[in-house]
């Protein structure tokens, strides 16, 4: 049983962390759209972590312990900035001006070649992101968040959720939620990308653009806020997928889509689409 798991790892290396980090920022979209936001910025701020988790390993020599946490700090940073104004917005606005906020670091990127590589991007990154740290990182997620939506906390967002006027209205503090639930999506999304530059070796600029953006948010839509497990399995499904297709050739991206379409027409709710209560 060892040799097989040891066996099939080294096979499929990079999808086993392609997996783990992609349910992170599965966990990222669902704190966003736990309170009822359609935000996109998922990928700008695991772009922000991966760039910054690159730099300081690759110029400062900094330890990973030390690289992980300030990856996602920085991210938050620029949350924290943008958070007042474009949280004004909402539905489709917001998702607009979370998509320029990727696209503006994209250019800048490709643009600062002295810092970031330009659109070359960075290689030789060590691979220091072990396979039991992502998923032990993945597994604190899912039980925190858990936790919180038992929590009174919990309860609020669901309120914002379903309607966020009642919930204004019954004395939720909307601003404080708002901005909350994006600095933690973005530290989320910030370990995410650190995580993967620091298995893939190698990053570059159009890989946080909105293509990423658009993929994130498949992984909530296919697998439902309904608990945080939910989008995870999503990431899972959409991630393992084209891997399991590969024998299809270009036939696997038809598949691909197909499955998302039936998913969207008759699972509007997500695979998982139900919210799991402690009983009375």
């Amino acid at each position: 049983m060892a040799e097989w798991l040891d066996d099939f790892l080294f096979t499929y290396e990079n999808l086993v962390h392609a997996l783990g980090v992609h349910g992170l920022l599965a966990l990222s979209m669902y704190c966003v759209m736990a309170v009822g936001q359609l935000s996109l910025g998922q990928a700008a701020f695991m772009g922000i972590g991966a760039y910054t988790g690159a730099l300081l390993t690759l110029n400062l020599g900094l330890p990973f312990w030390l690289v992980l946490p300030l990856s996602a700090l920085a991210p938050a940073l620029v949350a924290l900035v943008i958070g007042g104004p474009t949280l004004r917005l909402s539905g489709v606005y917001l998702a607009i001006s979370t998509i320029a906020l990727g696209e503006v670091l994209r250019v800048l990127y490709i643009n600062a070649e002295w810092l970031t590589g330009g659109a070359l991007g960075l290689s030789g990154i060590p691979r220091k992101a072990d396979l039991w740290l992502i998923y032990l990182l993945l597994l604190i997620g899912v039980v925190a968040f858990w936790a919180v939506g038992r929590s009174k906390i919990g309860r609020a967002m669901e309120a914002m959720r379903e309607d966020e006027a009642v919930a204004g209205v019954m004395g939720v503090n909307l601003p404080r939620y708002k901005l909350g639930a994006l600095i933690v999506s973005s530290m989320i999304a910030g370990l995410a990308g650190c995580l993967s530059s620091h298995s893939n070796s190698f990053i570059g600029p159009n890989e946080y653009g909105f293509e990423m953006a658009v993929t994130i948010l498949s992984f909530a839509l296919l697998g439902g806020i309904g608990t945080p497990v939910a989008p995870v399995i999503g990431a899972i499904i959409l991630t393992a997928l084209p891997e399991v297709l590969r024998p299809l050739q270009d036939f696997r991206l038809v598949f691909n889509g197909l499955i998302i379409v039936i998913a969207v027409l008759f699972l509007p709710r997500g695979v998982i689409p139900f919210r799991l209560r402690r009983a009375p």
